[in-house]
């Protein structure tokens, strides 16, 4: 490796930045097959392939629950390994290669050394892998790192026009812990599946009538019309087996691409979102004194997805007047000299989560100090500002 290879090769970029890491979902991306003279095309390549995620639902609504790092990874060798033929072996810092267990289309890499980038990035919650590749293809970690602790890995092409869809549907997987829903015909393994109910939200051994009768998996959105098309039931057929497993719908982005998430893919990936971001968030949590406490609210609130209720208590009383509003002016508050307590409750209540057990990681609050004067006595002439708890 060069001088400037060695400079730049390690490099950790803050690409979108929505809040303090302990707050919100931290992605990072490392390239793989990129030389040190085209990073500036790998940067370039991820904030393309970012705003193809933010193409997707619930990824678009949810944008603010992200922050997008880089890190920057110089190979020896620009391209990848197994493009375009099986026999082409590339040097490259992260060992990405296709035809991995033998399927062209599956790209794998060394977790060892992806991990070793992984390392320089504050708390990453899920890894993607952007090869510097014009061939069809990707693949899915989607074991939680038992060291780093982030989600899984997605690796996909940075050139290959359906690239974007792959990651997506890898996410699925890693964020949402959901199945695959397509199968295999014709293959003697897949034909019949006969185990135990599957773990994933969007795979069942029950049939729509035995799921409500049951009140199991995704029996509160039977009956409902995906934006994938058609309404929600027991498709037979998914995660590989042609027979004995059933999918919410007949076509979601699990089982093709250019697909939305059916509704209970969205939910399971709105609650892998919430896994890592919350939903009460202070603005210039890293600041000190203010003279407003202000929040960064987790999306719109707007009527096609449902209310984004904020409750104001200061001193654990609830202030009505503020009810909903994303800030509180310090000065318009009533108070007696010296230290108070301002808390924000945030609810996310979104149409497109109905499990309670999820709808519960909705709800956060965060609190803020307040200070006015030195004694005990009212005294509005005084300036009162507010910090975020846990604030430098």
């Amino acid at each position: 490796m060069t001088g400037p290879g060695r400079a730049a090769d390690g490099q950790v970029t803050k690409v979108i930045d929505n809040g303090d890491t302990k707050d919100r979902l931290d992605v990072v991306v490392i390239g793989d097959g990129y030389t040190a003279d085209q990073l500036d095309q790998f940067h370039l390549d991820v904030k393309e392939k970012w705003n193809d995620f933010l193409g997707v639902e619930p990824y678009r609504t949810y944008q603010k629950l992200f922050n997008v790092w880089t890190v920057d990874a110089v190979s020896a060798e620009s391209g990848v390994s197994g493009d375009p033929g099986q026999d082409v072996v590339r040097n490259t810092a992260l060992g990405a290669h296709f035809w991995c267990d033998g399927t062209e289309r599956l790209l794998c890499i060394d977790q060892q050394k992806v991990d070793s980038y992984v390392a320089k990035a504050p708390q990453a919650d899920l890894v993607v892998v952007l090869a510097n590749s014009t061939k069809y293809g990707g693949a899915g970690y989607n074991e939680a790192s038992p060291s780093l602790g982030y989600d899984g890995i997605a690796t996909f092409s940075a050139h290959n026009k359906d690239s974007s869809q792959v990651a997506v549907h890898e996410t699925g997987h890693s964020l949402g812990k959901l199945a695959d829903e397509y199968f295999y015909p014709g293959v003697p393994e897949y034909e019949q599946y006969t185990g135990p109910e599957m773990p994933q939200a969007n795979s069942s051994v029950l049939t729509a009538d035995a799921m409500a009768g049951a009140r199991a998996k995704w029996y509160r959105w039977l009956g409902a019309t995906s934006p994938d098309g058609g309404a929600v039931g027991a498709y037979e057929g998914g995660n590989y087996y042609v027979k004995g497993l059933y999918r919410p719908t007949d076509n979601s982005l699990m089982r093709t691409l250019g697909k939305p998430f059916n509704l209970p893919g969205a939910e399971a990936m709105i609650a892998g979102f919430y896994r890592h971001a919350k939903p009460a968030v202070p603005v210039g949590g890293a600041r000190t004194w203010s003279s407003t406490a202000r929040l960064a609210l987790p999306r719109a609130n707007d009527t096609a997805h449902g209310r984004v209720t904020v409750r104001w208590y200061l001193d654990g009383k609830e202030l009505r007047r503020h009810r909903d509003r994303d800030r509180v002016a310090i000065g318009e508050l009533t108070l007696g000299r010296g230290a108070h307590r301002l808390t924000a409750t945030v609810t996310d209540a979104t149409s497109a989560v109905r499990d309670p057990a999820v709808r519960a990681s909705l709800t956060g609050s965060t609190s803020w100090t307040v200070q006015s004067g030195r004694g005990a006595a009212v005294d509005a002439t005084t300036r009162a500002v507010a910090k975020p708890d846990g604030a430098r």
